[in-house]
């Protein structure tokens, strides 16, 4: 059996606090929960994070990151309405694959909003930080163009509601976005808006 390094386990908590807090939310995943799922102690994973917060701040992060990755990735080389188009295809495939990683940017915004109306301004900060990057990323793809980086931005967080909610591709709430924008059916194509 090949032992892991300190820095391969801790990856591996981040992996598994995704999926935990994402299902679970940040005051419904308990660091039992999560230790379980890697396989390790809990003091052992307090030897790798120092407390609950750092594990859900890393976990956020990573899931930001890699959603800023995959604009990076899909608007590289192309501008204007391409680079919309190619962040918006790639954003429905990083949701439709990992459902979790909606579900996490979800309960992101909950314990950010919650640790604010708590007086915690830090963790709150540490997220924002997180999106400003993310806001960043599409803004200079699309131009530097505030109408249309908002109006991305705010598709978006359409989309992630309803796909939160469950609303199927071919449902009449789909109508008037871009096919680009549109959830993919089973098949593999865009719904038709009815």
């Amino acid at each position: 059996m090949v032992r892991m390094s300190a820095e391969e386990r801790r990856e591996s908590v981040v992996r598994a606090a995704m999926v935990e807090f994402a299902r679970g939310g940040y005051h419904g995943t308990s660091t039992e929960t999560i230790a379980k799922r890697v396989g390790v102690s809990q003091p052992y994973l307090f030897r790798l994070f120092p407390n609950k917060q750092a594990i859900f701040l890393a976990a956020s992060d990573r899931c930001i990151k890699e959603t800023v990755a995959a604009f990076r990735d899909a608007a590289e080389g192309l501008e204007g309405e391409a680079a919309l188009h190619a962040m918006s295809g790639a954003y429905q495939a990083l949701i439709a694959e990992d459902r979790d990683k909606l579900l996490l940017q979800m309960q992101t915004y909950v314990a950010a909003a919650a640790a604010e109306a708590a007086g915690d301004h830090e963790f709150g900060k540490a997220v924002r930080a997180g999106w400003v990057e993310l806001y960043d990323t599409v803004h200079l793809a699309l131009g530097a163009d505030v109408g249309e980086t908002t109006t991305f931005l705010a598709y978006g967080m359409l989309i992630n509601t309803l796909v939160a909610l469950g609303f199927p591709p071919e449902d009449r709430v789909w109508k008037g976005f871009y096919e680009s924008a549109q959830p993919k059916r089973a098949g593999g194509g865009a719904a038709a808006a009815e």
